[in-house]
């Protein structure tokens, strides 16, 4: 596999061609909401609380064990009753050996982490706002490891991230995932883009009085 080395401030065009990326080859519904994503750079979920959030993104997280070894950095719940029980009802027991919860490691710790031989190829930090990420901190650690996919969390207003570095984020993230009703609306740059159901009886019970 080539790829343009990030030290580097120009490619030619040429080059460009030739380098090659490493997508997921999503299928069914995933695909209908994410097309084939690349497995690099960084992905934006965010809602309000009691709208499915935290259960899709352990959906998601789930899902994505099929193309490399997950960690959920839990900044937010950590260890909290509530997240167990979204755990056990995504069956998450099911992806252990490619799933593992990081119990609120710090920006510094999780960078250490990912220096390391056989790391976590996808990380979700949950959430932005409990972290100590600014514009700058956050690009840093993206160009730090090209290769890896990082999804951020974040808290809502009204249908915004909240907060500068979440909205930071969004303009730079390949995908954008606003969760409202149980149900996630996708804006991917990778094809897809339908709306992906989280619950379809929390779904049809929120939105019945809306459309």
């Amino acid at each position: 596999m080539i790829q343009a080395k990030s030290n580097r401030r120009a490619i030619s065009v040429d080059e460009l061609l030739k380098t090659k990326f490493k997508m997921m080859a999503f299928d069914g519904e995933f695909k209908q909401s994410f097309g084939t994503p690349e497995m690099s750079g960084s992905w934006l979920i965010w809602g309000n609380s009691g709208n499915g959030k935290t259960r899709f993104t352990l959906q998601l997280s789930k899902y994505l064990t099929k193309f490399g070894k997950v960690a959920y950095n839990s900044l937010e719940e950590g260890a909290k009753l509530s997240f167990k029980r979204a755990i056990q009802q995504t069956g998450m027991i099911s992806v252990a050996k490619r799933f593992i919860i990081l119990k609120g490691e710090s920006i510094e710790q999780l960078t250490e982490r990912l220096t390391k031989q056989k790391s976590p190829n996808i990380i979700i930090i949950d959430s932005v706002q409990y972290t100590d990420l600014d514009k700058k901190g956050y690009k840093n650690l993206i160009n730090q490891f090209p290769t890896k996919l990082f999804i951020f969390i974040s808290h809502a207003e009204g249908k915004n991230p909240k907060g500068e570095p979440a909205i930071s984020i969004r303009y730079d993230a390949d995908i954008k995932v606003f969760v409202q009703g149980y149900k996630a609306f996708v804006t991917s740059r990778f094809g897809g883009n339908e709306p992906f159901t989280i619950w379809e009886e929390g779904a049809m019970d929120y939105w019945k009085d809306k459309n």
